[in-house]
C-alpha cells in the first residue's frame, strides 16, 4: 500500500473520545516494548511517527493513527509491564476490554509477538481473549532480523503452537529493521479494508 497521508488523530481513554466515522480499525496488541510503534512506523514508511521508547509502559492510551483517510491503526497499551500500579493496570485492562468488545469499526487485531522467544503467558491470554470475542487476529512475529533466516520457520512453528493459532488466523514474520513481512502484512489486511 502506498502511504500518502498519516495523521495521529487522538489519544483516547473512553468511547466518547474515539474518532467518528466508519473507517476500518486495526488494533495493535502486544506486551510492552515488543515493537508495536516500530511496526507502525515501518508500515507507514515514517521513521519516528509513532513514538518508540526504550522505557516499557510508555503507551497509556488508545492512540488512533489515520492512514490515507482509509483506515486506522490503533496502538493500545502494552501488557506485562510490572512497574505500573495494580490500579493503573486494571484501568488499562478495562479501557482495552471496552474498546475490543464494543467498537464496531474494529476489523481485526494485530497481535505483536517477539519471534525470538516463545509467546509469553500474557500473549497466550491476549490471543485467547481475542478468540473468545471472535475478533479476527493477525499475528505479527517481530524482530526477525535478530535471528538467522534459517531458523525463522522453526521459531514461527513454536509461536503458532504456543498460541494454539487457529487455521483462520495467519502469522507473518516481520522486521521493522529490514521491512521483511511489510508487504505480506498489508496484503493480509486487505481482506478487511
Amino acid at each position: 500500500m502506498k502511504i500518502t497521508n498519516v495523521e495521529m488523530v487522538i489519544s483516547a481513554v473512553k468511547p466518547e473520545q474515539y474518532p467518528a466515522g466508519q473507517l476500518p480499525e486495526f488494533a495493535l496488541a502486544g506486551r510492552s516494548n515488543v515493537g508495536k510503534s516500530s511496526f507502525i512506523n515501518k508500515m507507514i514508511n515514517r521513521k519516528n511517527f509513532a513514538r518508540t521508547s526504550s522505557k516499557p509502559g510508555k503507551t497509556q492510551t488508545l492512540n488512533f493513527y489515520r492512514i490515507n483517510d482509509a483506515l486506522y491503526f490503533v496502538d493500545v497499551p502494552g501488557y506485562g509491564f510490572a512497574k505500573v500500579s495494580k490500579t493503573e493496570r486494571e484501568a488499562w485492562g478495562k479501557m482495552i476490554e471496552t474498546y475490543f468488545t464494543t467498537r464496531e469499526q474494529l476489523k481485526a487485531a494485530l497481535l505483536i509477538v517477539d519471534l525470538r522467544h516463545p509467546p509469553t503467558k500474557d500473549d497466550v491470554m491476549m490471543y485467547e481473549f481475542l478468540k473468545h470475542y471472535n475478533i479476527p487476529t493477525l499475528v505479527i512475529a517481530t524482530k526477525a532480523d535478530k535471528i538467522p533466516r534459517g531458523k525463522w520457520q522453526q521459531h514461527a512453528k513454536v509461536a503458532k503452537e504456543t498460541l494454539r493459532l487457529i487455521p483462520d488466523d495467519e502469522l507473518i514474520i516481520f522486521s521493522a529493521e529490514t521491512g521483511q513481512g511489510k508487504d505480506e502484512a498489508w496484503g493480509a489486511l486487505q481482506k478487511w479494508i
